[in-house]
């Protein structure tokens, strides 16, 4: 039985240690004390540990044991931790979604032969990894990837549910939006661009521009028209650009009654009761991945793969949890069972090139009750 140690406790890394605590032993480490007591006598397999990650000797010391690291802590601590994890030469999945640039770290893995898989969420995550797949099996022209986590009660005015922190949500929609048109990285703002789009089961949602392309600009270069779009429903846009522009986001701070005050800190304190998804709080994720090209025969395709999934009433595990960490635990196992080893830092899409890797993780979820549907047209 192999030791999986996993940094963060949240919604999220709170599932994926119970995932992976059914096969394998696993320590799960925040800091925050009263969190992982909620986990305590839940699993045989699971361990419990405080720790801080920004205390780098403390980090190294903790990981040592491990046969692999799992690292979902706040995008904000997400580089630092990966350095520290890839300089002590532990093999890592990372899910912490941090704005720097993980392929900065590739020589370091190198130099350390450890195994770094990052971005292996959703999304980024699964449509990379689709993308992998078929840049392998056809001269693709266009990839699009709509997706977003909704609640299924629309609680004016947001009509919004955040499974993480309300700063990180906020960062997605005032960094700047980057995306391929006729292979010309094109940047604008984000919540540009606003489109609706039908989807069975939810019906009409709208999409908008994010920054979530990510790695793929670099690595998938060649493909002339990439975009990523976030999914809310209507309205939500509206009022997300008037708290924008009315300076609620800014970092900036101000003066009231003789207090310093960040407006984004307020904004997000306020925001945080608004946004927060409680236990039991029923919600879905919805992507629709779209490739477009020229198949092995010469002829015009396109793929569509759907995605739907919903909060787990059986195990109270929330759809984004499900959809972002099983994508990661089955990562985690791909490199414990030896079935991709290869050294350096690796975005999705250079997992999912390989077939087996690709039908693994698409076998695994599908195990877990999250399903990706299949479509292909001929044009």
């Amino acid at each position: 039985m192999k030791q999986v140690i996993v940094l963060g406790a949240g919604m999220v890394g709170s599932a994926m240690a119970l995932d992976l605590a059914k096969t394998h032993k696993v320590c799960l480490c925040d800091y925050n004390a009263d969190r992982l007591n909620e986990f305590l006598n839940i699993h045989p397999n699971l361990e419990l540990k405080q720790l801080d990650v920004t205390d780098e000797n403390m980090l190294g010391q903790t990981i040592a044991p491990f046969d692999l690291v799992l690292s979902a802590v706040p995008g904000f601590l997400g580089f630092q931790t990966l350095k520290i994890i890839i300089e002590s030469g532990k093999n890592v999945v990372d899910i912490s979604f941090f704005p720097e640039n993980a392929l900065d770290l590739n020589e370091l893995a190198i130099r350390n032969q450890v195994t770094a898989i990052v971005d292996c969420g959703v999304a980024p995550g699964m449509d990379n990894i689709i993308l992998g797949r078929y840049n392998e099996l056809m001269k693709l022209s266009h990839f699009e990837c709509l997706v977003g986590g909704l609640p299924k009660e629309k609680k004016w005015p947001f009509c919004y549910k955040a499974p993480f922190s309300p700063v990180d949500v906020i960062e997605e929609y005032t960094r700047p939006a980057r995306y391929v048109e006729h292979s010309q990285i094109i940047t604008r703002e984000a919540l540009t661009d606003c489109e609706y789009v039908e989807f069975d089961k939810v019906g009409t949602l709208e999409s908008f521009n994010t920054d979530g392309l990510r790695s793929i600009i670099f690595t998938m270069s060649h493909i002339p028209n990439l975009k990523e779009k976030t999914l809310r429903y209507p309205g939500h846009v509206e009022y997300i650009k008037a708290l924008k522009e009315s300076g609620f986001f800014s970092e900036e701070p101000i003066v009231i009654n003789g207090q310093t005050v960040s407006p984004l800190e307020m904004s997000s304190r306020i925001l945080f009761k608004e946004w927060k998804l409680n236990p039991g709080d029923e919600e879905f994720t919805v992507m629709r991945v779209t490739l477009k090209g020229t198949n092995a025969e010469g002829k015009e395709q396109e793929v569509i793969y759907d995605l739907y999934d919903e909060h787990c009433r059986e195990t109270n595990i929330s759809s984004m949890s499900r959809t972002t960490g099983y994508t990661a635990t089955a990562a985690v196992n791909l490199i414990l069972e030896k079935r991709f080893d290869g050294n350096g830092v690796f975005p999705p899409e250079l997992i999912g090139k390989h077939k087996d890797c690709f039908d693994f993780i698409l076998s695994y979820l599908k195990e877990r009750g999250v399903v990706y549907n299949k479509r292909s047209m001929l044009h």
